[in-house]
């Protein structure tokens, strides 16, 4: 509920601070007066975009306040979810500075305007001319089925169902489009995992079969190479073990005479056993190599068959063809994990299709239920203001599975008939302007009365009643005004006469400036504005008389 409405420097405006009524608030002026200024403002702490500069003095910013009470509409899970202050009675601010840039805040904290925008679907609904266009809108429709069947918490069960169903939908999607992608490639995976498979690869094989090539290519060479050495170390009188023996036997013979020869004796005979070990290692190899013609093609085959391998697959090192085979070993066993994955998540995916079949179904028969309400409600409404043989028809049918709306199971049509024989078409189609707007009145009523909207603003509906039409459209709002707060902007006395409060918007002239001030009027001057309103500006005695009695009605 709005209770205080400030406004400061903004269009004609230069300081306004209104307190509203908790029941029916009616505003009246003259036209150009500045209704639609008030309404300009409220629109920008509700989220509406500043277009261009709105200063009444160009030198200071302009600022605009909203005081809600809010503690009966259960708002503070939209509090906590956008990480703001909850308080009872909350204040929304929105700033211009003199560049133009805006601000806007919830109880001080920085907000952005769609956070604004949505805080402020929930605290106002404003019913202009314009906004009858909602009429004609599935969404718009349905919500007046839901509210009269109060069937929101069964519409949340149904989005929740429908979201999950969608990512669950999605991906068992993706998951075929793996599974599709995946088989196609199976067989040539299939076959370069054979491939490499049958390789029988070894990650340090090909260093030691290119060693083992080279020996085996200079056999007779290493060979030729290692007997001589074996015979120069080992064999012959004239050979290295043969001299350094004789060496070490001589040097031993003279220890006793030579201390110094001890030492050397000890060194000696290290040499000697290192050339020894030596020459006898030497002998061993040469009798280990072997000129293997047959070998010799088995390591060159072997070799050929990795180098081919690594040119295939565009890799250096049989280390590379090894992580190969092994992804591709990984890629077809993902092929079968995938068929126990796909039947697991189609099996989900029916699961969910199921609960959400059964939630569409149900708000479906909830809204069905309600159909009945709505056109019952609405025509006696419409009886009211003047339109006694309109008819209002709701045709609501259950769609297929597959084609369920975020907004529901239903697809719904508003068909609408203003006169008597007049066969019942779209309500877009056939409805004026005079009329969408008394059915959108119609429609609010009775939303009102079973939802919680603190506050509704009517924006001069009343165009094209007059009489005793009005005096019921007046009666409909003050009923409203039983459930929640209304502020209505009018120029008609049938309906201004039914404020709890009444408020004047009026221009007046200050030094070189024009600016548009509000007044809640006492009950001599509302007679006044009421009979003003009637007759002119100079009510006479029975104008005064008449404005009097629609005040005490």
């Amino acid at each position: 509920m709005l209770n205080r409405l400030y406004i400061k420097n903004y269009a004609l405006i230069e300081n306004l601070d209104i307190q509203f009524d908790t029941g029916l608030n009616t505003i009246t002026g003259e036209t150009g007066a500045g209704k639609s200024i008030i309404m300009g403002a409220l629109g920008l702490i509700l989220g509406n975009r500043a277009e261009g500069k709105h200063f009444f003095r160009d030198d200071q910013k302009c600022v605009i306040e909203g005081f809600f009470k809010i503690d009966a509409y259960g708002l503070q899970d939209f509090f906590q979810d956008n990480e703001l202050d909850y308080d009872a009675e909350t204040i929304i601010r929105r700033e211009i500075s003199v560049d133009g840039k805006s601000r806007a805040f919830v109880n001080d904290s920085p907000v952005t305007l769609n956070i604004l925008r949505l805080l402020g679907e929930q605290l106002i609904d404003i019913h202009s001319q314009h906004a009858t266009l909602q009429l004609n809108t599935e969404r718009f429709q349905l919500m007046v089925l839901d509210s009269v069947a109060k069937s929101q918490g069964i519409l949340q069960d149904y989005k929740r169902n429908l979201s999950q169903y969608r990512r669950q939908q999605e991906s068992l999607d993706r998951l075929r489009e793996d599974i599709a992608s995946t088989n196609a490639a199976l067989d040539f995976n299939q076959f370069q995992f054979d491939e490499l498979d049958q390789a029988n690869l070894a990650e340090d094989e090909q260093e030691k079969l290119e060693t083992e090539l080279s020996q085996l290519e200079n056999a007779e060479e290493i060979k030729r190479a290692l007997l001589r050495v074996s015979h120069l170390l080992g064999e012959g009188e004239h050979s290295a073990t043969f001299s350094l023996k004789e060496s070490l036997q001589q040097l031993q013979s003279v220890e006793r005479f030579m201390p110094p020869a001890e030492e050397l004796a000890k060194r000696l005979q290290s040499v000697w056993i290192e050339v020894k070990d030596i020459a006898d290692e030497v002998s061993a190899n040469e009798q280990d190599v072997l000129m293997d013609e047959g070998r010799l093609v088995e390591v060159t085959e072997r070799l050929s068959l990795l180098y081919s391998l690594q040119k295939k697959h565009r890799m250096d090192t049989v280390a590379e063809l090894i992580t190969l085979r092994d992804e591709l070993e990984r890629k077809i066993l993902a092929v079968a994990n995938q068929g126990e994955q796909l039947a697991a998540l189609e099996e989900d995916v029916a699961k969910c299709l199921q609960a959400l079949k059964q939630t569409g179904e149900h708000l479906h028969h909830a809204r069905q239920q309600a159909v009945s309400n709505v056109e019952c409600h609405v025509q006696e409404v419409l009886a009211e203001v003047g339109m006694p043989n309109a008819q209002l028809k709701i045709e609501l049918s259950l769609l297929e599975v597959d084609k369920y709306k975020n907004t529901g199971a239903d697809d719904v049509q508003f068909l609408f008939s203003a006169n008597k024989g007049q066969p019942l078409q779209l309500i877009h189609r056939v409805a004026s302007g005079g009329e969408l707007s008394r059915v959108m009145l119609a429609v609010k009523s009775l939303v009102a009365e079973t939802s919680a909207l603190p506050t509704i603003i009517f924006d001069e509906i009343d165009t094209g009643i007059s009489g005793e039409v009005a005096l019921n459209v007046g009666e409909i709002m003050e009923r409203l005004a039983g459930n929640m707060q209304v502020l209505a902007i009018t120029h008609l006395p049938q309906i201004a006469s039914k404020g709890q409060a009444h408020f004047k918007v009026f221009k007046q002239d200050q030094e070189e400036k024009t600016k548009t001030d509000i007044a809640l009027l006492n009950k001599e001057n509302r007679i006044l504005e009421v009979a003003q309103m009637l007759s002119g500006a100079n009510p006479g005695v029975s104008a005064l008389q008449h404005a009097k009695e629609l005040l005490e009605r």
